[in-house]
């Protein structure tokens, strides 16, 4: 009799609907890509559709930056604009994920998705940094506003164009298993409620309380450095080869399932880039037959292949269980 996987544990209430829609999962067997190129293409279309969007989101916001001088809304362009770079690098990585192994490289290039993500973690880190600055600089020397009106309709777009690029890229990023798309989703859906946060400080200087522009443009740092934790946690997991313990409980329960086993041994995943790499080690009956190991050593990998879609690399063992000493 073989344990079942345990549940995995999600926040509930108004703290889960705030986890999952800043640091959401980025596995998702029911909806997944199993094929490595189809998953780096989506991957890289959808860099190609949001890169666009937010291109155009920024221009608009800097054109308006110019009439309005608005402090907070340079800040939110400027972190808008960071989020349009961060498409460059993930863009590499994922041509450089349908490139075959080579000798010096034997486990293929996934690994530069990762270190993709390490980048956005960065360019989060500095886009901080120019929005408190430039805040705290107009705390310190105020500037008067002009044109409210376009200032609003700047924020609103800005929320609507990174809402659906985060949209987007989250749903491509647990589809087909990318951390680093899922952290650049999240970035962007940072950027779309910092974009509210201008409007806010709009409305503020339209009641008569200016300041309430440079304050937005530090709320929006904070929301920021918020982020940062969260993106920073998920790409280092992935850099440190973690794994979501479900999948490693889905691994274990597809080989115990199999006809004859006695037991489950070591069983490894890590993921490179948005695919998984797994190595484990299936114990038969004793009395199993030695020729019928490789058969079932093909049928334990078929099992795992059909529980992890996303599964890459299979390496099993297949060996016989220990006899027990009789008492």
């Amino acid at each position: 009799m073989h344990d079942h996987p345990r549940e995995h544990a999600h926040p509930s209430g108004i703290r889960g609907f705030v986890h999952e829609v800043f640091m959401p999962h980025t596995h998702d067997a029911a909806d997944s890509v199993d094929d490595a190129l189809e998953a780096s293409a989506q991957g890289v279309r959808a860099l190609k559709v949001s890169l666009l969007v937010l291109l155009a989101t920024t221009m608009l916001q800097f054109a308006i930056v110019f009439i309005s001088n608005s402090v907070a809304l340079l800040a939110d362009t400027v972190h808008n604009f960071s989020d349009a770079l961060t498409a460059g690098p993930l863009w590499i990585a994922f041509v450089l994920a349908r490139r075959a192994p080579s000798r010096r490289y034997p486990y293929g290039y996934g690994r530069a998705e990762d270190l993709a993500g390490l980048f956005i973690v960065l360019v989060v880190g500095v886009s901080a940094i120019v929005a408190a600055w430039q805040s705290i600089d107009r705390l310190l020397n105020p500037q008067p506003l002009a044109n409210l009106g376009w200032l609003v309709a700047a924020g609103v777009v800005g929320f609507l164009g990174n809402e659906a690029v985060a949209i987007y890229r989250i749903r491509v990023g647990r589809r087909i298993g990318s951390a680093a798309l899922v952290a650049d989703g999240v970035h962007a859906r940072t950027d779309g409620f910092t974009s509210l946060a201008v409007v806010v400080g709009a409305f503020g200087a339209m009641l008569g309380f200016p300041l309430a522009d440079p304050i937005v443009g530090l709320v929006i740092a904070a929301a920021i450095i918020v982020l940062l934790w969260g993106t920073t946690r998920n790409v280092g997991r992935r850099l440190m080869d973690g794994i979501e313990p479900e999948l490693l409980d889905k691994a274990e329960q597809a080989l115990a399932d199999g006809a004859g086993v006695a037991g489950v041994g070591t069983v490894r995943l890590r993921w490179i880039g948005h695919r998984l790499s797994s190595e484990a080690v299936v114990l038969m009956d004793h009395d199993a037959p030695a020729h019928g190991l490789g058969t079932a050593a093909d049928d334990a990998e078929a099992r795992l292949r059909n529980a992890l879609p996303k599964l890459d690399v299979v390496t099993v063992q297949v060996r016989h269980a220990a006899r027990q000493a009789s008492a």
